[in-house]
């Protein structure tokens, strides 16, 4: 049997109608901002006291986007008799946003958690030399990392704060242990002087 005429334009209507009816599902952006889930990867934070200038983000990011330059400083002795220290100082941490291809090498590499994923997105330029972020930018981007996600409540407590807590414990006892002697040494002291008049 023939199609009838017009038939495929009757269909064709007949989901523009249907979708017509619908309540619409896009997010009208710029305007309303998308929820974006807790692990997007948007811009790259550097949190510059945590960087020893070890390169190994820049060594090990497979396009090579991370430029940094850093002078050695020498750091006198701590204590009389002891050695004088070099340590890195870092004078530029650079990151070209129009190479970088956010595959988080660099930041899983980092051995002092000094790289973190930012959600922000919105960083586009109208010139692409402006897309390298120098390290004052990537200062600003550590404001937009979101906190870790809470522990599963079965999982063990991280060593870091397991030791922090027992020297923090310890600490506490010893300023109690203190303040007990003191109170105690503060009686003997004020009855002394009575003690003399009376003699």
């Amino acid at each position: 049997m023939p199609p009838i005429p017009g038939s495929g334009l009757a269909k064709g209507l007949a989901v523009t109608l249907r979708t017509m009816t619908k309540k619409t599902v896009t997010e009208q952006y710029p305007d309303v901002q998308p929820e974006l889930p807790p692990r997007t990867r948007g811009v790259i934070g550097l949190f510059e006291e945590n960087c020893t200038v070890c390169m190994l983000c820049a060594r090990e990011c497979p396009d090579w986007c991370i430029y940094i330059d850093s002078h050695k400083e020498t750091v006198p002795a701590a204590a009389p008799g002891g050695r004088e220290r070099s340590r890195n100082v870092l004078d530029r941490f650079a990151i070209d946003f129009s190479l970088c291809m956010y595959c988080g090498i660099c930041i899983e590499v980092c051995p002092f958690d000094a790289l973190f994923w930012s959600p922000e997105f919105e960083y586009s330029e109208t010139d692409i030399r402006d897309l390298t972020h120098e390290r004052d930018k990537l200062r600003e981007w550590m404001w937009t990392v979101p906190a870790p996600p809470a522990l599963d409540p079965g999982a063990e407590e991280p060593k870091e704060l397991a030791a922090a807590r027992k020297t923090a414990d310890k600490l506490a006892a010893q300023a109690a242990e203190r303040e007990a002697a003191e109170r105690e040494a503060a009686p003997r002291d004020s009855a002394r002087p009575e003690q003399e008049g009376r003699e």
